[in-house]
């Protein structure tokens, strides 16, 4: 079965297995949107509506945790519904209700803050019982920034700025330095805390509610009720690091941001309990790991070492076609290089093993 979640957060040296398929292992899919669910532009990932039905239909509570702060859980679910992909504003959880929920907790019912983003921050501030502002001289008693949009006001940042100048405490939905769109890659909320950081003289730093930040972990357990929660990402610094300070096992599918390349590298915070191609890895258990006595790592058939300055795989050439037997190359080599890296980044020359998985 499934490894508890705490000893996989204090182990991290090779991905773990699961007999049952990770919809009966687990009772709620905590799932990332851009690069899981869809691609940045909005349009479905392959397979990603299938599986996700599939998992709904054994049982398995899908539950949608996205750092973006820009859009409304009616709008988030919407979009889902329309790919396929049936949800209700309550099955969606973002950055923006998790600030929310950090500022009301330090600030009096029907407080002022003044807001530096989107709609959705201002929907999630309103449900907390605060009102939102939006100028430094309508006295707010605290300042909360989330994503706005490529089309932000420079002059919002000023506001920010003026009223955190005068000493009001300053919340981030989250630091993503990145957001991906449909054109490319565009500066995200993080890009936009440090304009306001800079302009205040780094004097103050906010509190940051998203993802891989606790503040998150807790909203989305506290909104979905769930007792044995999966993380499901793409990005190892957000969806990966929030499940391992989160105590709680995570599956990392390769649509989205991570190479194979990058998960080998990975320090212990960013190992993933489970790896898969997409999201048809919930339909299935995962092979177990196997440490060996000489210090190789067995899965499938492949198995993976270390020779010198490189990761060495052997064996399986028959089945480097098929995904199943790719992944298993993949976990055999993550085992090697994550045991020899132990709590660091693995520095091994892993282009020749790689390419023979035709990764």
């Amino acid at each position: 079965m499934a490894r508890d979640g705490q000893e996989r957060r204090t182990e991290r040296l090779r991905p773990g297995g699961s007999e049952a398929a990770l919809s009966e292992a687990y009772d709620t899919a905590l799932l990332d949107l851009d690069g899981v669910v869809y691609f940045a532009g909005g349009a479905a990932i392959p397979y990603a509506v299938e599986a996700l039905g599939a998992a709904r239909d054994r049982g398995m509570r899908l539950a949608y945790v996205t750092n973006n702060a820009l859009r409304t859980p009616d709008a988030v679910a919407a979009h889902l519904t329309e790919l396929g992909v049936p949800a209700e504003p309550g099955d969606v959880v973002t950055s923006a209700q998790a600030v929310a929920r950090l500022v009301a907790e330090d600030v009096p019912a029907g407080s002022r803050v003044l807001v530096v983003g989107g709609e959705g921050l201002r929907v999630a501030l309103r449900e907390r019982g605060l009102v939102p502002v939006e100028s430094a001289d309508d006295e707010p008693v605290a300042v909360v920034q989330g994503y706005g949009g490529p089309d932000m006001a420079w002059g919002r940042f000023a506001e920010a700025a003026y009223a955190i100048g005068r000493g009001v405490p300053w919340y981030a939905s989250n630091t993503d330095l990145t957001i991906p769109g449909a054109r490319g890659i565009g500066p995200g909320n993080g890009a936009a805390v440090e304009v306001v950081r800079i302009a205040t003289g780094g004097r103050a730093e906010p509190k940051v509610a998203g993802k891989p930040q606790p503040p998150m972990h807790r909203e989305t357990v506290l909104r979905t009720g769930a007792r044995r929660p999966l993380v499901v990402g793409d990005r190892l610094d957000t969806d990966i690091e929030g499940a391992f300070h989160g105590g709680v096992d995570s599956l990392l599918v390769l649509t989205g941001v991570t190479d194979a390349a990058a998960l080998l590298a990975a320090v212990p915070e960013h190992r993933p309990t489970y790896v898969a191609a997409d999201l048809r890895g919930l339909l299935v258990g995962q092979p177990e790991v196997v440490a060996e006595a000489d210090g190789g790592f067995r899965c499938g058939g492949w198995r993976a070492s270390v020779d010198g300055d490189a990761l060495v795989l052997e064996g399986a050439e028959d089945e480097a076609g098929e995904d199943s037997g790719v992944l298993d190359g993949l976990r055999a080599l993550c085992g090697a290089a994550w045991t020899s890296a132990g709590s660091g980044a693995c520095g091994l020359d892993a282009g020749k093993a790689l390419a023979r998985l035709g990764l």
